[in-house]
């Protein structure tokens, strides 16, 4: 094992475009500090969520495994008890990992109570905190209904009642709410997106998250992996002066959607522009009270990043710190005629992701573009890299991006990346009359071509983007394209094969086993004499027989 002599900073933005930064090539959004780190690590142009829901998404990216494997398919849906985290790696690596901010993590607390774990021990902690060990956890997601609040914890809550907000529930009528007529304008309604939120700017979620990094900062004992996991620019769509009139109308860029998707559109797409969410954003006055807010949402986020890039550089830990800026899945906004992110066109399952590497061996890619093919998943085998461990092949299933972060390519990268979803919970479900087994989907694209596979009997989906990069003719049930619908069914295929379930049995382990030396345990299958063992073995066989009282006696 080497030694470590580097800290990770890993940065998570819930729900931002990959499309909606200025290094990205957005024409008027302003990210001046997410850009300043793209100048000196590598951008990465081809990133994709395993999943386009929060919690999905994030139990890849906190496991290193796609959700087939761990299992947590959905929000809420528990990650189960024992699944390996990236805590659980780094820590065996010798590496710290911390939690500031969000995970949509649900405690398996059926499984711990079956195996006796306690809560509130270390142990029991992790399990019920995806393997960190919580600095502050906030998902950020404080609604309030006749069955009570939506999240017991409440941190950010505590914060605004100790700045004398008032009422049950502050980060309802306050970070997520303006004013019109001296009467809450709540951000749950997007016709008040183009409202001030009604708080003071420094006060809202995405500075206070902001002040509890630099408090982990000022205190950590290396090495150290700290995953600072923003709220926003989840909605609800509004935001602090002076980010709320940041951008207008003419910020804009044009929706992305034609009159043509909405022709015999498949099934399951069609069951999606259905919804409510979807019909709302394809309004047009919703598009221009919504976009801009988000936008400003987005700039709030990248000053605060800002914050924390400028307290390294000045305590020096920039000089150690890898730094990882990236989102678990994107927004529609309206784009394809859809709202949120449940499908699989790149404004939804295309995910920024920008990564500084401060070691000498990342010079030659600083303010690089790199567009292979990387999964969220390859964060868990590049953390443990960067800790000194060795990656459990048997266990994580994404690769280490370090090859690629120092210029040295392998041969052998992938070819295709994978995206999974479960809308089993959704009314698409019993509207196209599927079981819950069968509501599944499973996107499977490489450079040139996308395909969606849905259970239950459909044709698939499929996006030929190197005529179509913009996702806007679906040819899936062309004749022309049969050869590629079939070689992206073997590929998939293929990693539906993959081996995901051998977990407590390491690749070097099994090597040794299956080696032509020594037979350690003494048991011989199929051998006829003692020339056909290894010399040890047999001089454990031919000895004299042990003196013994014999047959009777």
């Amino acid at each position: 094992m080497k030694t470590n002599t580097q800290n990770i900073l890993f940065v998570m933005f819930d729900q931002l475009r990959f499309d909606y930064l200025g290094c990205y090539g957005h024409p008027s959004i302003k990210t001046p500090n997410i850009d300043r780190l793209a100048k000196k690590g590598v951008r990465f142009t081809h990133a994709y969520a395993q999943s386009t829901i929060c919690g999905a998404s994030r139990m890849s990216f906190y496991t290193g495994r796609y959700v087939g494997s761990h299992g947590a398919a959905w929000n809420d849906f528990p990650l189960r008890v024992g699944e390996w985290t990236m805590g659980d790696h780094l820590r065996k690596a010798g590496m710290g990992c911390y939690l500031v901010g969000k995970t949509h993590m649900r405690v398996d607390a059926e499984g711990m109570a079956r195996l006796g774990l306690a809560p509130d021990s270390e142990i029991g902690a992790r399990q019920a905190e995806c393997g960190f060990d919580v600095i502050v956890r906030e998902d950020g997601l404080v609604g309030q209904g006749p069955d009570g609040f939506y999240s017991d914890q409440q941190p950010y809550n505590e914060y605004l009642r100790s700045r004398g907000y008032g009422g049950e529930n502050p980060w309802a009528d306050f970070a997520n709410a303006g004013e019109e007529d001296g009467m809450t304008a709540s951000g749950w309604f997007m016709r008040h997106a183009d409202k001030p939120a009604n708080i003071a700017e420094e006060d809202s979620e995405t500075p206070w998250l902001t002040q509890q990094a630099i408090g982990f900062l000022d205190n950590a004992q290396g090495p150290w992996c700290a995953h600072v996991s923003y709220i926003k620019p989840h909605w609800p769509y509004i935001v602090p002066a002076p980010y709320h009139d940041m951008y207008g109308a003419e910020d804009v860029i044009p929706v992305l959607r034609s009159e043509d998707e909405r022709k015999d559109p498949h099934p399951l797409y069609a069951a999606f522009m259905e919804s409510g969410i979807a019909e709302t954003f394809s309004r047009d006055e919703v598009r221009e009270k919504v976009v801009p807010a988000y936008m400003g949402l987005i700039s709030q986020c990248d000053t605060e990043l800002g914050r924390i890039l400028d307290h390294l550089d000045k305590t020096g830990q920039a000089e150690n710190t890898l730094i990882v800026v990236t989102s678990d899945h994107g927004d529609y906004l309206g784009d394809h005629w859809l709202g949120e992110k449940d499908m699989f066109h790149d404004v939804s399952v295309r995910v920024p992701m920008i990564i500084y590497d401060p070691s000498p061996e990342a010079d030659t890619t600083r303010g690089t573009v790199c567009d292979a093919l990387v999964e969220a998943i390859d964060l868990t085998p590049t953390f443990i890299d960067i800790a000194g461990g060795t990656v459990p092949g048997h266990i994580v299933e994404g690769k280490s991006l370090l090859p690629l972060l120092h210029g040295t390519p392998p041969e052998d990268w992938r070819d295709y990346v994978i995206s999974e979803y479960s809308f089993a919970q959704l009314p698409m479900r019993k509207a196209l009359g599927l079981s819950q087994r069968d509501a599944r989907m499973c996107m499977i694209a490489s450079h040139d071509f996308k395909m969606i596979h849905v259970e239950g009997g459909f044709r698939p989906m499929l996006f030929d983007l190197r005529k179509d990069p913009q996702e806007l003719e679906d040819v899936g049930d062309r004749p022309e394209y049969a050869e590629i619908i079939d070689t992206l069914y073997q590929k998939l295929a293929v990693w539906a094969r993959r081996d995901a379930q051998r977990l407590t049995m390491s690749d070097e382990e099994v090597e040794r086993r299956s080696g032509d030396g020594p037979l350690p345990n003494g048991i011989l299958v199929g051998v006829f004499d003692e020339g056909d063992v290894p010399d040890i073995n047999r001089d454990y066989y031919l000895r004299k027989v042990p003196e013994h009282p014999g047959p009777g006696k």
